[in-house]
């Protein structure tokens, strides 16, 4: 039986540092700052991650780096295998695109387009076929129990509704992986609890998560906690 241990990671940062205010940058007063330091982490297929930390800990420049958002100053991250700080900027979009979901604390609804119209955003920059992008995105809204919400405009929803919506679209494009950016910062807790279910289930059917947040209860629903603190990572423990 292959534990999981012995699974191939979907996410590898190897000795990652990620430095600001570099002559390039531009230097600050103070001189450079170090956002991230020689982080190593890995990240297996199914994972529950909880990255945890206060405010200035580098929680936004991990969610970066590990959206493929920005490069690191030194170290690789390797996706899949794949060593990315080296990729060209369209390789890298194109990768983004097609295994990595991002779900933010701001629902990024355009109240605009309906509920469908929304997650169809999704497709934006693939070559999905119409009707392939139509059964996706409807399959995806069924999975978040919005199915009955298809034509409505996001600003008819609770906040709940509108986050599931969120989530909707970041996985039906096929995303191996989920990052979640404080996912319940703007819920009360029933709702908020709610959206941290529905995590669960998108979990225990494989889709791997990371969800950054400073919240202790957000971070207790993750199998695994790592703590942020002056750029370096600590592994706080497992969720048995």
């Amino acid at each position: 039986m292959t534990t999981t241990a012995e699974v191939a990671p979907v996410i590898e940062l190897r000795g990652v540092s990620r430095r600001f205010g570099s002559a390039q940058e531009g230097q600050p007063q103070g001189g450079p700052v170090t956002a991230l330091s020689e982080v190593d982490l890995t990240i297996r297929p199914g994972d529950h991650l909880a990255i945890t930390g206060s405010s200035g800990a580098g929680k936004s420049t991990m969610l970066n780096i590990l959206g493929l958002l920005d490069r690191p100053s030194a170290g690789e991250y390797y996706f899949d295998g794949v060593a990315t700080s080296s990729l060209r900027d369209r390789r890298r979009s194109a990768l983004r695109g097609s295994s990595i979901g991002f779900v933010f604390q701001s629902f990024h609804l355009l109240p605009g387009r309906s509920v469908l119209g929304n997650v169809l955003l999704a497709f934006v920059y693939g070559s999905v076929p119409r009707s392939e992008r139509l059964r996706r995105a409807s399959e995806a809204l069924d999975r978040v129990g919005l199915s009955h919400r298809l034509a409505f405009s996001p600003a008819t929803l609770s906040g709940g509704e509108r986050q599931r919506v969120a989530i909707a679209r970041s996985v039906c494009g096929g995303a191996k992986v989920l990052l979640a950016d404080e996912p319940t910062g703007n819920l009360d807790r029933v709702n908020a609890d709610a959206i941290l279910t529905l995590f669960d289930e998108l979990n225990a059917d494989g889709l791997t998560l990371v969800v950054i947040t400073h919240d202790a209860a957000v971070a207790e629903r993750a199998r695994r906690r790592i703590g942020l603190a002056d750029g370096k990572l600590t592994e706080l423990g497992a969720t048995p």
